[in-house]
């Protein structure tokens, strides 16, 4: 399926279920679980959470031009004018690139929510391995962590490695550029342990 094709629907109610056997239900389980995991965890979406943090940081950079001309010792009038213009950009950047952040956030809500009504379906095997997705799950974890621990270094190298010269404006860039980097690695970091703890929960009992 394409990024823009519908999400595969809940299970339909207990009433209204109508598959001929268990072979049946199980193959439509599969196929639901196969296409939620992929819109969770898969590489389309770390592309996209790879888009969606390249935006933030290049809407902060163009804003960070202001800023840091604004914090010099002795402000440069031309730089002043570039950085309201580099700021506008950044906000024309920055605001639907939170947006989207926002947006995708939520759907990973929705995707989650019927992950978790078609896994409580049944128990299958080979199905429950491929929705835990170890390997998907440690590549989230590790980029993830790699964001927080820069954006953690970041939070204190920047402050003690800018000298009075260079102005308060560059301080707020930088800790402007490492809250992002660790927000978004916290948010990565909490979508590969969820789906991973969840994952083992809905599916960890019994094969059958």
């Amino acid at each position: 399926m394409s990024p823009r094709s519908p999400l595969p629907p809940p299970p339909p109610p207990v009433e209204l279920r109508s598959w001929p056997d268990r072979d049946a239900r199980l193959a439509d389980r599969a196929l639901a679980l196969d296409e939620l995991g992929r819109r969770l965890l898969g590489g389309g979406r770390l592309v996209l959470f790879l888009v969606w943090f390249f935006l933030l940081e290049l809407g902060w950079s163009l804003i960070g031009v202001l800023l840091i001309s604004l914090g010099g010792s002795a402000p440069d009038p031309i730089m002043m004018l570039m950085g309201l213009v580099t700021a506008v950009l950044g906000i024309g950047v920055l605001v639907p690139a939170v947006w989207l952040t926002v947006r995708s956030l939520r759907r990973d809500r929705v995707v989650r929510e019927r992950l978790v009504l078609w896994a409580a379906l049944d128990r299958h095997g080979p199905t429950d391995a491929r929705v835990r997705a170890p390997a998907l799950s440690v590549c989230w974890l590790l980029l993830s962590f790699a964001m927080c621990g820069l954006g953690l270094w970041m939070g204190f190298a920047v402050p003690a490695g800018v000298s009075r010269d260079d102005g308060y404006g560059l301080v707020v860039y930088g800790m402007g550029v490492a809250l992002i980097l660790w927000i978004t690695g916290l948010t990565g970091l909490t979508k590969a342990v969820g789906h991973y703890r969840l994952a083992v929960r809905l599916t960890g009992g019994g094969r059958r």
